[in-house]
């Protein structure tokens, strides 16, 4: 279909211009004035003219559309769609008000199938990149149940906690990756300058030095000789490991190690499951099946490994297990929260009892994230110890010898 350049006046006056597909001009007319936009002019044009003249360089810098614009979204659409505003003259006005520039040419897209037939889930799932499966799945729920505005409140629940937990893991792990990247960016300058500084020096003892002296010297030694060599084997090292976590296999042994990781391995463990129990829940009160909503939490939990033991759970009850025995099977549950799903699998309010769990994971988050400096720093503590330790047997152990030394002579 041809596409068609339009400039027209909204409701408040104001000019509005753009690029509509569509049979004929007539057609786009229809579309404007559906949308509370009279038109002024209509005339044929390219699909390249839908850019309003922006440049590849401006396209380049443009923002990306963030979690939190999907989710002012998501609380903007409840309230239109809860006032009775038409979801076409609802997605207008958000276009208009709309912050984010690549954000505002999502809506109009959304609008531009909306009016070409497509439903709202189906002209979301146009744009993979800013809405997620379970966004996608949730959406569809909604308009199959009537319920769509309930549905998008949930959304920006979900939305809201789901960022609020990724930034308090952030936060809490900000300060010791901080700590550990200085240790290493210290290791790196006293093996390139600190000790070759000395070398000069003990070469004057003319006597045996200590085996920690010779060990630091002979560290540095190769630093300096071959650091070409390590920063080219550290990239080519970084960029095999991305390519590794990027296959299947790579990525689920990856995500499976790191909740393993001592301190840190708890706390991705219990986000990631309080995000599944908040989106079970989220699923299970809008209508959705059991085997369909663990297919789509399983979108959701954002680790493979815990992504196959949903999926796993899903596949236990779709053979007729009950919940209670595919969630013992993950070895992933403790024992209480596999009593609540059993609590709420007997009474028929496992959303309730869902939500319950997402809670309780949220306060054990909560609790380690505030412990988690107290619980870092011994082992940070003993690092530095150690690696002040080495360094100061290993320089100031000759100078100390050469003192003692020179004070026998004297």
């Amino acid at each position: 279909m041809p596409f068609f350049a339009y400039k027209g006046r909204n409701a408040r006056g104001e000019l509005m211009q753009g690029v509509l597909e569509a049979a004929d001009s007539g057609a786009v007319a229809d579309q404007l004035f559906n949308t509370g936009v009279t038109p002024i002019e209509i005339v044929v044009t390219k699909k390249a003219t839908s850019d309003n003249g922006e440049t590849w360089w401006a396209k380049l810098l443009e923002k990306k559309v963030t979690s939190m614009d999907v989710q002012l979204f998501s609380r903007q659409m409840y309230t239109l769609l809860k006032s009775g505003v038409p979801i076409m003259r609802g997605l207008a006005g958000l276009q208009e008000s709309a912050v984010s520039k690549a954000f505002g040419k999502v809506i109009k897209d959304l609008r531009e199938s909306l009016d070409s037939g497509r439903e709202l889930s189906a002209a979301m799932r146009r744009h993979p990149e800013v809405f997620t499966p379970f966004y996608l799945s949730m959406v569809r729920v909604g308009e199959m149940t009537g319920r769509l505005e309930e549905v998008f409140l949930r959304l920006f629940d979900h939305l809201e906690f789901d960022r609020d937990m990724r930034e308090r893991v952030k936060t809490a792990t900000r300060y010791p990756t901080f700590v550990v990247i200085a240790m290493v960016i210290a290791m790196v300058v006293v093996n390139m300058f600190v000790i070759p500084a000395f070398v000069g020096v003990f070469a004057k003892f003319n006597t045996e030095l200590p085996l920690m002296t010779r060990i630091l010297i002979g560290t540095s030694n190769f630093t300096v000789r071959y650091w070409p060599v390590l920063a080219t084997a550290t990239a080519l090292g970084i960029w095999g490991f991305r390519a590794w976590i990027g296959t299947p296999k790579g990525l689920y042994q990856w995500d499976k190690f790191k909740l393993r990781i001592p301190v840190a391995g708890k706390i991705i463990l219990k986000a990631t499951m309080a995000r599944f129990a908040r989106s079970f829940a989220l699923s299970s009160r809008s209508g959705v099946p059991i085997v369909q909503a663990l297919s789509v939490v399983a979108q959701t939990v954002d680790n493979a490994y815990l992504t196959a033991r949903v999926e796993q759970m899903r596949d236990g009850v779709e053979r007729g297990d009950s919940i209670l025995r595919t969630a013992a099977a993950t070895n992933v549950f403790t024992p209480v929260v596999l009593q609540m799903i059993a609590v709420g699998e007997e009474s028929g309010s496992i959303d309730d009892l869902m939500d319950e769990i997402a809670q309780m994971y949220e306060r054990e988050v909560d609790y380690e994230l505030k412990t988690l400096s107290a619980q870092i720093e011994p082992i940070l503590i003993v690092f530095l110890g150690i690696m002040v330790l080495v360094l100061a047997l290993g320089i100031f152990l000759p100078i100390w010898d050469l003192g003692k030394a020179a004070l026998h002579r004297s």
